[in-house]
């Protein structure tokens, strides 16, 4: 026991003496150099007591670790936004009646969710229902109505039947008179079962049907909503105007996806903020969104700054929760480097601080190396 005790710590202390007599290697964003134990020194995955990382060659082709030079250039501006999906006018539409009543299903059964739609169907109808004071009105003047049209058409069958010895202004007027009376019958016997027909104004998706069939509903009450999926607008909000005038493009951060093009902005303030619409490029891959859905933009301002561009997810954190890139200091070693960075957009960052020129930084792969314990 006390031979293996002491053999351990024979060990730990040759592994410490070639930690501090490493040989110089990459480095710093100072120009420093980054100590680099051989790697003889340590042949498995470990962090070491520096907190670099050491990572052999056969675990790196696992985990399909790539690196780059780190290279100096220019990139535009960025600016993170909040924004919520909306519906475009000219794609989609909301279906209210004029008046209220009951709802009877159209000539489909009434639509669902989800369910595919084109311009002109009839969704549903709504049969208007008057309160019986007003309905007892309607069919007196019916009635009184057909009692005029009656005799009209009597006195219009007298008046063909003398003609030549009465006047023919009086069997024309006698027509006229017979004509309104049957178009006023017409028009109070319709209006006694009158029904709204409930009619689809854009193609599109079903995606709001708030209805059942007999359901009472009143004037104005939105029941359906057409919208076109491919078609959806992103309403982001700036804290000024002058910022809005800066924006030259975006693109979606969260969910990742589509590049979008700036429509225009708002000339007012709402609840503080301006509103700023964009839609999804043409050519470009929309991901699946839904009407008043949150999202976050990353919108391109045409100011320029100078920094290293990475693709994210070379960034990772530590264990502070700072930013940091992992740079390849030796064959099998790897040092964590804070930095400050900007996102350009869902797939790429600008490091603007904290790396230097030359050091060969983990594109692929950095996360796997950052669980390393």
């Amino acid at each position: 026991m006390k031979r293996l005790t002491t053999l351990g710590f024979a060990w730990a202390l040759g592994v410490v003496s070639t930690l501090s007599c490493a040989a110089a290697g990459a480095h710093g964003p100072d120009g420093e150099h980054l100590d680099q134990p051989p790697a003889a020194a340590i042949s498995q995955l470990a962090r070491l007591p520096d907190g670099s990382v050491n990572v052999p060659k056969q675990a790196q082709r696992r985990m399909a670790i790539r690196t780059r030079i780190a290279r100096q250039t220019e990139a535009a501006r960025t600016v993170e936004l909040p924004g919520r999906v909306v519906i475009d006018p000219n794609a989609g539409g909301r279906i209210q009646p004029l008046y209220g009543g009951r709802i009877e299903a159209g000539p489909k059964g009434l639509p669902i969710i989800g369910q595919t739609v084109k311009k002109g169907d009839t969704l549903a109808w709504v049969r208007h229902q008057t309160d019986p004071f007003a309905l007892a009105n309607q069919r007196a003047q019916g009635a009184e109505l057909r009692t005029a049209l009656t005799l009209a058409e009597q006195r219009v069958v007298r008046l063909e039947g003398l003609e030549g010895s009465v006047p023919r202004k009086d069997i024309d007027a006698a027509r006229a008179e017979l004509a309104g009376l049957r178009e006023r019958e017409a028009g109070v016997a319709a209006s006694l079962g009158a029904r709204e027909a409930l009619i689809s104004p854009v193609s599109g998706v079903v995606a709001r049907a708030d209805v059942v069939s007999g359901q009472v509903v009143g004037a104005r009450e939105t029941l359906f909503e057409i919208i076109d999926p491919s078609r959806l607008l992103i309403e982001a909000t700036v804290p000024d105007s002058a910022l809005a005038r800066r924006i030259a493009s975006a693109t979606l951060k969260h969910p990742p996806g589509a590049r979008l093009e700036l429509l225009g902005a708002s000339g007012s303030l709402r609840d503080g903020v301006l509103p700023v619409m964009f839609r999804s490029r043409a050519g470009s891959t929309a991901p699946p969104l839904a009407v008043g859905q949150p999202v976050s933009v990353i919108a391109q301002l045409t100011d320029r700054l100078s920094g290293i561009v990475l693709p994210a997810q070379a960034i990772t954190r530590n264990t502070a929760n700072e930013p940091v890139v992992w740079i390849k200091s030796g064959a099998e070693r790897f040092i964590a480097q804070p930095v400050r960075f900007q996102a350009l957009d869902a797939e790429t960052v600008v490091v603007t601080s904290g790396l230097a020129a030359d050091n060969r930084v983990v594109v692929q792969g950095a996360p796997l190396i950052a669980q390393i314990r």
